[in-house]
């Protein structure tokens, strides 16, 4: 499961961390993923219980994902926010937060998700990924390659972590209503 973590938590942080930062996380969600109890024994500072509605291996994946590969936020446009600085100053958007204040939701990840897969030509842009359980914020996303969406997929259901296209999962929502 190790290997499939490295993996996939590689992928998601699209160089946004270094290698060494990826297999530390990856070793200590594998263990705690492998015997709960002890990781907890071996980590009090760790503040975590029964109540959480996802495994613990899962929570470490996503508590030890920095601000530049997870976001999290209640509203779309914070959303956005967020993502644009992980970008830095040097890559322009044309969409703008502010522009999706009173965007319906799914208006909202459409437009996120076009801009998105504007950039990055050489991988086909990002997808932005719903990514596990939002534990304390409406929604919780990470960025990844189109061109790494079907392998991050294919990982996500090995490890057991959910992973769906935002604006896809969305839309299917919608419709099912």
């Amino acid at each position: 499961m190790k290997a499939q973590l490295e993996e996939l938590i590689s992928k998601i942080s699209s160089g946004c961390m270094l290698p060494e930062e990826v297999t530390r996380i990856a070793d200590e969600a594998a263990q705690a993923y492998a015997d709960p109890q002890a990781f907890l024994a071996a980590n009090p500072d760790i503040n975590f219980d029964d109540s959480f509605p996802i495994p613990l291996g899962e929570w470490v994946v996503v508590g030890s994902l920095p601000e530049t590969v997870l976001f999290q936020a209640d509203s779309y446009d914070a959303l956005f926010q967020q993502i644009t600085e992980s970008f830095g100053p040097e890559v322009s958007f044309v969409l703008k937060a502010k522009q999706l204040a009173k965007v319906e939701p799914l208006k909202a990840l459409n437009r996120i998700q076009v801009q998105l897969s504007s950039l990055s030509p050489e991988t086909k842009g990002y997808v932005l990924l719903d990514f596990s359980e939002p534990l304390d914020d409406e929604l919780q996303a990470v960025l990844v390659y189109s061109t790494d969406l079907a392998r991050v997929m294919e990982l996500a259901v090995e490890v057991g972590i959910y992973a769906a296209p935002a604006y896809e999962a969305l839309k299917a929502a919608q419709e099912a209503e």
